[in-house]
This record gives C-alpha cells, structure tokens and sequence, in this order.
C-alpha cells in the first residue's frame, strides 16, 4: 500500500545523508588530482625511434595523424657496398581535437615510437590549435612513466631466451675454435 508522500520522504532522506557527508572533490587547479600510474593522457612521440612506417596514420580511426616524409640517400657503410636510402620524417602531428584516445596507434606502432604520457593539461582557447605538431609530442614524451617492473615468476619472453640461447651457442663455438687452435 503506497502512503502518500512516501516518495518525496524518501528522496529527503537521501538529500540529507548526502549533505552531511564530506566532498570528495578536490580544488583543481590548486591541488593536483591524484592521477593512476598508467594514465591516459596524451600521446607522446619519441622521435629518434620513428621509421616513417605510417602504420600509426594508416591505422588510426579518425584520421587525425598527420605525417610527412622524404627519402633521403645514405652513403654505403663499407667500401663496395651500395648506397641506401631511408625516410626522414619532416612532420608528425596529431589533431587532439578529432583523436578518441583509442590507443590503436601506440598499439600498432612496431617500432615504440608513440607513448601515453598522464599529461592533461593542454586546453586551448581555439579548436585550431589543438593540432600538435612533433615538437610538442617530444615535449610529454619525458613525462611518460617507467613500464611497470616485470614479473619476477614470470617466464622469459620467447625473443629473449632465443637470443640468449643463440648467444651461447656462439659463444661455445668460439670457446671450442679457440682450445683447438
């Protein structure tokens, strides 16, 4: 049987346990918010490791990667050998205002090129200048934290322990040519 009322005495009760409890809100910017280890703020870009790949642009969903490029020719690295010649990125930049923060281009990138950095304190007062260029990703690249220490318990990767048995194979091998000579 429904009281009359009884709703509106309810929903009172409810204000007044929540209005005798302490704010949970903290005064932003004057204290800093307490931020988990592994935020997603922006993405950082560590240059020195980009091969002009374009995986990252070609796998971003919202298209907002842009990346220019020439090749440039290396000469030969011994006598004999034959000139090369490699990407060198002219501009990296990625448009903020259309990123959704997926993450799939740090995913994709095979090279470790692209971080998360918990920086998030990069409002503009004009849409347009959300597009950050190379040089601003470089800037929160040194704000992007240590990865998490592996686990002790844990097994060693599979590429590791391949190169390490590689390496000791080579090793015996010199080891034996060495006492034979």
């Amino acid at each position: 049987m429904n009281i009359p009322g009884s709703g509106l005495a309810k929903g009172l009760a409810v204000t007044l346990r929540t209005f005798t409890r302490r704010a949970e809100t903290v005064p932003y910017p004057d204290a800093q918010p307490e931020l988990a280890p592994r935020t997603r703020g922006v993405i950082g870009l560590f240059e020195e490791n980009c091969t002009v790949c374009m995986l990252c642009a070609r796998e971003c969903p919202d298209w907002c990667i842009y990346i220019d490029s020439h090749k440039e020719t290396v000469p030969p690295a011994a006598p004999g050998g034959r000139e090369r010649s490699r990407n060198v990125l002219d501009r990296f930049a990625i448009d903020f205002a259309l990123c959704m923060y997926c993450g799939i281009c740090i995913e994709v990138c095979p090279f470790d090129a692209l971080f998360w950095s918990p920086e998030f304190e990069y409002a503009e007062t004009d849409i347009r200048e959300l597009t950050h260029e190379r040089d601003r990703l470089r800037e929160w690249m040194w704000t992007v934290p240590e990865p998490p220490a592996l686990d002790p318990g844990a097994e060693e990767p599979k590429e590791v322990a391949a190169a390490r048995k590689t390496a000791e194979k080579l090793a015996k091998e010199k080891e034996a040519k060495e006492d034979g000579s």
